[in-house]
């Protein structure tokens, strides 16, 4: 290579860093297949055609920070056609053109001027402020800052002043109009504070790019803090369960109530259920089965009770007296006053203070005529232990030939009363009465008393017999239901029970 050649490639070199300066006007290379090319290519027409292929096109280098478009909105700078066409093209496997080239005698062509460069974006972290982007104000009713107005562009990047007066705007808003405050009394809701949330990511460039066209235009603001959110989400998950167990508790509830006004309710629409009075009340079984062989045993003479206060033997003999269709005898009857008396000394306060004549006193009494002094003995305190006239009512068997009879003197009442259980009256046995109770206090006591005075009289609806041997048995079942101080609330239906309950007692020497 001779000097000339060498000090033109050196010129022609670009220095480092720098692009190369465009060669003269119709400079070609020694290259004969470029020349060719060129020698075909036809005129160029503008607009031109689109751009080489990414292979054929020249290395470029990318434009300064100032000129870059994605920062800055400047138009694009207008390019020089003329020199465009100068512009160096792609680079031949040969070295620098030589001076050979330029006594070429093809003719001149313009060359295609180089594509625009593509815009790159920058990659690196960003910051993305989603609550400070161009858009609707964080509420309606706050006041929208005078940086914020519709007719300047939002900056890019906030300052801090900007930054406080947004918060501020949206924590503070304005003051409500009159109709507001009105309803805000009304409802009397407490203010909820707000949250301003700042988002910040990183990643992948498109994602972020989609996410902010997500948000773009519009301000994140949180009116319930995130606990509260999730505590209301969680009591509505319960609600049901809490509503379920409510209805139960109040179905438990009238249910309760209902059952308190049933049991107000249930006895006058329910029949009371029939209480046995304790003279009806059956006989066992085994009581029955007892009964059947005392009064349907083989040996009459047989001992069946022995009554040592009184002195009384019961046999089988004398106890068939209470089998059906038979008359009842002294004993039997005697006996079982005498069990009447130990009840109510038993059980003082369960039965009246009585005291019960045997079958003998009436008779010793009229024994030929009244005499006083046949009985006097009979009643001393000594022996009963008490007087007579402290007793409420006392009970005087009267027995005419083949008929049993009660009298009472009614002390308590001051009357003096005959039963007759087929209906009949004896005013002579209660006049007779009458005259032996003012002897009989009188002789214990001194006091006069005026007897002859009192009411003598029969019983109204007096139970009355059916049959002609049942007479003994009403006799005794007076004397048992006023010494209880009862109605006489039986009948001929009952006297059967009677008869074996009577046989029942005097086995057991204990009237019930």
């Amino acid at each position: 290579m001779t000097a000339r050649s060498l000090s033109l490639a050196r010129a022609l070199d670009p220095p480092l860093g720098f692009p190369p300066p465009p060669p003269a006007m119709g400079a070609l290379t020694d290259s004969r297949k470029r020349l060719s090319a060129d020698h075909r290519l036809p005129i160029p027409t503008f607009p031109p055609p689109s751009p080489p292929p990414p292979s054929k096109r020249p290395k470029l280098a990318p434009f300064p920070p100032s000129l870059d478009p994605s920062t800055s909105a400047a138009p694009p700078p207008q390019i020089d056609h003329a020199s465009a066409a100068s512009a160096p093209g792609p680079s031949s496997s040969s070295s620098a053109p030589t001076s050979s080239s330029s006594s070429s005698s093809l003719p001149q062509r313009r060359r295609l001027p180089p594509p625009p460069p593509f815009q790159r974006p920058i990659h690196g972290p960003q910051r993305v402020l989603r609550a400070f982007r161009p858009g609707k104000p964080a509420r309606p009713h706050a006041a929208r800052p005078s940086w914020l107005s519709t007719s300047s562009p939002l900056p890019q990047s906030l300052r801090l002043e900007q930054y406080v007066e947004l918060v501020n705007s949206v924590s503070h808003p304005a003051p409500p109009t009159r109709a507001a405050t009105t309803n805000a009394a009304a409802t009397q809701e407490e203010a909820v504070p707000l949250e301003v949330v700042d988002i910040e990511e990183d990643g992948d460039e498109r994602e972020q790019e989609e996410e902010e066209e997500a948000v773009r235009m519009s301000v994140v603001v949180r009116k319930v803090p995130l606990y509260k959110q999730l505590y209301e989400a969680s009591s509505r998950k319960r609600d049901a369960k809490l509503k379920t167990l409510e209805f139960e508790v109040r179905l438990a509830e009238e249910g309760r109530l209902g059952l308190e006004r049933l049991v107000e309710v249930l006895p006058r629409i329910t029949p009371k259920k029939e209480v046995v009075p304790e003279p009806f009340v059956p006989l066992t079984d085994e009581d029955e089965e007892i009964v059947r062989q005392a009064l349907h045993g083989r040996n009459s003479r047989e001992r069946l009770a022995v009554h040592e206060p009184s002195n009384i033997v019961i046999t089988r003999e004398i106890l068939q007296c209470l089998n059906n269709q038979e008359w009842l005898n002294d004993e039997v009857i005697n006996l079982y006053l005498d069990l009447l008396k130990e009840r109510e000394l038993r059980e003082p306060s369960k039965f009246l203070k009585c005291h019960f004549f045997n079958t003998f006193f009436y008779k010793k009494l009229i024994s030929g005529s009244y005499d006083y002094k046949a009985v006097r003995r009979w009643t001393t305190k000594r022996k009963l232990g008490y007087s007579l006239i402290e007793c409420d009512k006392i009970f005087v068997p009267i027995h005419k030939e083949v008929h049993w009879c009660l009298a009472v003197i009614n002390i308590r009442e001051k009357k003096f009363q005959y039963l007759d259980s087929l209906g009949s009256m004896d005013m002579k046995v209660l006049r007779t009465l009458a005259r032996y109770i003012v002897d009989e206090v009188k002789d214990k006591s001194g006091q006069q008393i005026d007897a002859l005075s009192w009411k003598q009289e029969g019983v109204k609806h007096l139970p009355l017999q059916e049959n002609g041997w049942d007479c003994g048995m009403f006799m005794l079942k007076y004397i048992d239901f006023y010494s209880r101080d009862m109605d006489l609330s039986f009948g001929q239906k009952h006297m059967c029970y009677f008869r074996r309950r009577t046989a029942r007692e005097i086995l057991n020497l204990r009237a019930e």
